[in-house]
């Protein structure tokens, strides 16, 4: 039995965009809520401006439940820095977009992003799991509700990670080890009827060769993604380390200079102006190596 990746834009749409069980039980084992959700209902995607570097790299899928709550979640194959303001204008306009015109603010309910990320964007921090939300700096039991943010690192996910309940972990294993090279899916995945039937819905048998071939391009378009991202970067430390290179010479030439200027006051046998006209200097510059040495 061969299985596909869920992390690619039709697999995990397969999964989690048409099946809003699967969904349910995704979010209720990775957000950090107290009430969990009972039932979701889809919303259709926000346009939002599309950055280019994102063109290819994020599958999303939204939804509300019976309260009101809207959670957008996010499969983002790549990263940026700039993905986080992309992931915060999105959810600031769906929480702005509940309220018509006229409408009081009370009427608002919570929006939650949850962002599955495929790269490590925090390496000098250990956990994978990162909660941001409105709070008080010095007390943050006190906070403004409305949005929260949750991005995971899936490549820090460790198989025997007790930082999440059994559920969310369980679902952070399905997306890291079940791909295109699996043979023989671990037993406790399949212990949980949702994740068992999240499995049937990637053998690729259960899919035609349009929507098989549709899947090799989406990966064909995540390498060039990478590759161009990857070319931008080496241009830029570049370009860097020219600039670096460049200045460094400028004051290397600056500080011999200075030296030989402290050579010509401590001899005494010319004037300020005479010294600044000899290095091409101003007078200012010279009075101020003459009082920094005491010459």
């Amino acid at each position: 039995m061969k299985y596909l990746n869920p992390k690619n834009d039709l697999t995990f749409k397969k999964i989690f965009g048409e099946h809003p069980h699967l969904l349910k039980s995704l979010l209720n084992g990775l957000l950090p809520i107290d009430d969990e959700i009972e039932s979701l209902e889809y919303l259709s995607p926000e346009q939002v401006p599309e950055i280019p570097v994102f063109k290819n790299t994020i599958v999303d899928v939204r939804c509300k439940d019976v309260k009101g709550r809207q959670f957008i979640v996010e499969m983002q194959i790549l990263w940026t820095d700039s993905f986080k303001y992309r992931v915060l204008f999105n959810a600031s306009k769906a929480y702005v977009r509940q309220l018509e015109r006229g409408g009081e603010y009370k009427i608002l309910q919570p929006v939650y992003v949850l962002s599955l990320v495929d790269e490590v964007f925090l390496p000098e921090m250990e956990n994978y799991y990162h909660h941001y939300k409105i709070v008080h700096l010095d007390n943050s039991d006190e906070q403004i509700e409305g949005l929260q943010f949750i991005f995971v690192e899936l490549p820090k996910v460790k198989p025997k990670s007790m930082e999440l309940k059994r559920l969310g972990v369980l679902w952070l294993r399905f997306m890291n080890e079940i791909n295109e090279k699996t043979e023989r899916v671990p037993e406790d995945l399949e212990e949980i009827e949702e994740v068992k039937e999240a499995l049937g819905y990637l053998q690729e048998s259960a899919f035609n060769p349009n929507q098989l071939e549709y899947y090799d391009k989406y990966w064909d378009a995540i390498s060039s993604e990478r590759t161009r991202i990857m070319d931008s970067m080496r241009k830029g430390e570049a370009k860097g380390e020219a600039i670096g290179i460049e200045k460094g010479m400028e004051k290397g030439m600056e500080k011999e200079k200075t030296t030989r200027i402290i050579k010509f006051l401590k001899r005494g046998k010319s004037t300020i102006s005479e010294i600044a006209e000899d290095f091409e200097v101003s007078e200012g510059f010279v009075k101020q190596i003459k009082k920094e040495n005491n010459l």
